[in-house]
């Protein structure tokens, strides 16, 4: 078969699937955008970026829209390239669906099976959008400018003959009349890689040591912001340390923003909220690192004695599946895409989000008492292994799904 994929971002969601699919003997070609300097597994075409960005005041609620279509507009003449000057006429194109990428292939390639990657569809109510207060802005213009950014995922659903989403959350964000596309198969965890080592010891970019069997409490994610409740965590973490005096506290993650809004003004989320309880941490004691390595950041799942990750209800990050993956114990978020998969006592444990003294208390009790947590470590470690491991149950079924269509 003749396979293209399209991300943006590439490789992104496809960085096993697109390699795999080649090893098995089909012509496997990438489209990215130019700007895209990321280490790419297969043959990788570049469509030039779309430029300048709409005019707000002119484009007004059809502002995202405008933008997905310019960048779908790119995308088709970059395939209309490909068919015509290099003869390329593939058989499935798969696209990540949230950039608008794939809104104009069906007038390129009529003929292809077209699958897109179904990531989450936006809504005003029971998802993300006013979930926190401290944060919500219910105002009616608001609600109808996520409303107006529904338009290139409802036409992009549309055009594709199938779709996939990776937890069963993702795809119920989708309306009823498109859930019949979706077919649900996670990207896969790497267990082999990510598993518990008695052994490990990590060495942080501050210089900082920690060796398995230390009190290391850890949260992580790409960016420190208030999606990802790093709010919460940091208004939680005085009562952890003054209660555990011996724990130290790493946090992973840059100062952007991924999700949301900008903190505004010249200090980031990072910044807002660590000045708010600085003056009763112990610093010597907090260690922050910015992105690390992966190697790294595996590491210190092996490490960590407790593993904190909270997310309002939004697209779940591959980081908490792996950490239960290296036997972390995961105290997470009481929100549709961790309850997915963590069962509260069973193999990790389930807090508020928006309740710091409760995520306090259950901190402190996984901290002073990791014997008594053993079961659940080995339980979230089963979990994945039995529900998400890459090579055995995860790559088979994505492999499926491409070379039949869909």
């Amino acid at each position: 078969m003749k396979i293209l994929f399209i991300h943006q971002n590439f490789p992104g969601q496809f960085l096993r699937l697109a390699p795999a699919l080649a090893e098995r003997g089909h012509e496997v070609l990438a489209l990215t955008d130019e700007v895209n300097d990321r280490p790419v597994p297969v043959t990788t075409h570049r469509y030039r970026s779309p430029e300048p960005r709409p005019d707000r005041q002119a484009a007004r609620f059809g502002t995202t829209y405008t933008e997905m279509t310019d960048r779908a507009h790119r995308v088709a003449r970059a395939g209309l390239a490909l068919r015509d000057r290099h003869g390329f006429t593939p058989d499935v194109v798969f696209g990540h669906g949230g950039w608008g990428e794939t809104l104009f292939l069906r007038e390129v390639w009529p003929d292809a099976r077209l699958l897109v990657y179904a990531e989450l569809y936006y809504a005003t109510r029971g998802l993300d959008v006013g979930f926190d207060p401290e944060f919500a802005n219910n105002a009616l213009e608001s609600r109808l400018n996520i409303t107006a950014r529904q338009g290139h995922q409802a036409l992009m659903m549309v055009q594709a003959d199938a779709a996939l989403a990776p937890t069963e959350f993702q795809a119920d964000s989708f309306p009823s009349c498109f859930r019949d596309k979706i077919s649900i198969i996670h990207d896969g965890i790497d267990t082999d890689l990510l598993q518990p080592d008695a052994t490990a010891r990590v060495i942080l970019p501050t210089g900082a040591a920690f060796s398995a069997g230390d009190e290391v409490l850890t949260f992580v994610n790409r960016n420190l912001e208030p999606y990802r409740g790093y709010h919460s965590f940091m208004r939680a973490l005085p009562a952890v340390m003054q209660a555990r005096p011996q724990a130290h506290v790493v946090i992973v993650g840059a100062d952007g923003v991924s999700y949301g809004p900008r903190a505004g003004g010249d200090r980031s989320w990072k910044q807002i909220f660590l000045d708010e309880v600085q003056d009763r941490l112990d610093m010597r004691r907090v260690h922050f690192t910015g992105r690390v390595p992966y190697g790294t950041f595996v590491r210190l799942m092996q490490v960590s004695r407790a593993h904190c990750y909270l997310t309002v209800p939004f697209v779940l990050s591959w980081s908490m599946l792996e950490a239960m993956s290296a036997g972390a114990l995961v105290i997470g978020s009481r929100t549709a895409p961790v309850e997915e998969v963590i069962t509260d006592g069973v193999n990790g444990r389930l807090v508020d989000f928006l309740d710091p003294g409760q995520i306090a208390d259950t901190l402190i009790d996984a901290l002073a008492d990791p014997a008594g947590h053993v079961p659940l470590r080995a339980a979230a470690r089963r979990h994945i292994v039995d529900n998400y491991d890459l090579r055995r149950i995860c790559l088979p079924r994505l492999l499926d799904f491409v070379e039949g269509g869909g």
